[in-house]
């Protein structure tokens, strides 16, 4: 079987990649020519080059390829054009299922990675409950709105596609939640909002777990949420990490919602100044400021056999030990 990973340089798409190869894929990995390759070191890994950016582009590059799998985990969280998330996450994905359509490949599945942002700020009132694949999406960030339009479009095209909505995605090579860990061990940590807020998280093993059974069974058309399957309050996951550091001295700040709202606005306003892309920019300050990260994954379990692995303190203690091992703390 051959397989077509795109984003494969990226954190989920690596742990994408080496799965396939553990399963006896023939594995190509979509990169850019500027990509890392840091962590597609197995001399197994076929490569392509991909411009997602041009349908006419990717029919010359996959001229010749039949891939029986395609997962599509190609994409951006950040950046200082809001248009940038249309054209890599919506238009992208649009572009490569023409392409594909364009040279009759013939596709058993299609797994796109989206994200639980799609859905935005619903069930906020408290006791939170937990978001359904039947709620209205209503996406409050540009991140969320390109993934949400590019599923929409998705749904109109005759391919045999699954959508994969994750949570909050964790573990080794991942860099934001590192962040979090670089701050705590330097005696800092931060948290925005007095209001109880419900989070969630998956594991980055448990997320590839999910899509090698929705490439075996999942069913076209259909969408599932991922997480761990347990809620965690907001302070649980920086307390794990502070324990993993070997619980250094730190102060705990907690910020009301409207001084982060200042703060996001002068960070993005110094990212356009800068040409650099920010952590705390406007996207940012509605993650932070939504209170009810619950998710139903149910349909995942029932449907396609998911069953998460890995529970927060597990994937805390791992990630952390990933991260002193390699240099990064």
């Amino acid at each position: 079987m051959k397989i077509l990973i795109t984003g494969a340089s990226g954190f989920i798409g690596s742990f994408i990649v080496e799965e396939a190869l553990r399963r006896g894929f023939e594995t190509w990995a979509a990169v850019r020519g500027s990509s890392s390759r840091q962590f597609l070191a197995d001399e197994r890994i076929h490569f392509v080059e991909l411009n997602l950016s041009s349908e006419e582009a990717l029919r010359s590059q996959l001229q010749g390829h039949q891939f029986d799998y395609v997962v599509h985990a190609a994409g951006v969280t950040k950046c200082l054009d809001k248009r940038d998330f249309y054209r890599i996450n919506t238009e992208g994905t649009q572009h490569l299922v023409r392409a594909l359509l364009a040279l009759r490949m013939p596709l058993r599945r299609f797994v796109y990675i989206s994200s639980l942002s799609i859905m935005g700020a619903i069930r906020e009132q408290q006791p939170y409950t937990e978001i359904c694949e039947t709620d209205e999406a209503r996406p409050n960030t540009a991140y969320g709105k390109s993934k949400l339009q590019a599923e929409r479009w998705l749904e109109t095209q005759p391919i045999p596609y699954i959508i994969l909505r994750p949570t909050g995605v964790y573990g080794p090579r991942e860099r934001d939640y590192f962040m979090m860990a670089k701050s705590i061990k330097a005696h800092t940590d931060f948290a925005v909002g007095y209001r109880q807020q419900d989070i969630t998280f998956v594991y980055v093993t448990d997320v590839v777990q999910a899509v090698f059974l929705a490439l075996e069974h999942g069913q076209t058309g259909r969408r599932y949420f991922l997480s761990d399957g347990e809620v965690y309050q907001s302070s649980t996951f920086s307390d794990l990490i502070r324990r993993e550091l070997g619980n250094p001295w730190w102060i705990r700040i907690t910020a009301p919602i409207w001084l982060l709202r200042v703060i996001t606005f002068v960070g993005e306003y110094v990212g356009r100044l800068t040409g650099r892309v920010t952590a705390l920019n406007n996207d940012k300050y509605n993650i932070m400021r939504q209170r009810n990260w619950r998710c139903d994954i149910q349909p995942a379990r029932r449907e396609l056999g998911y069953e998460p692995q890995v529970k927060l303190e597990e994937g805390v203690r791992r990630s952390i030990r990933w991260y002193q091992d390699n240099g990064w703390l």
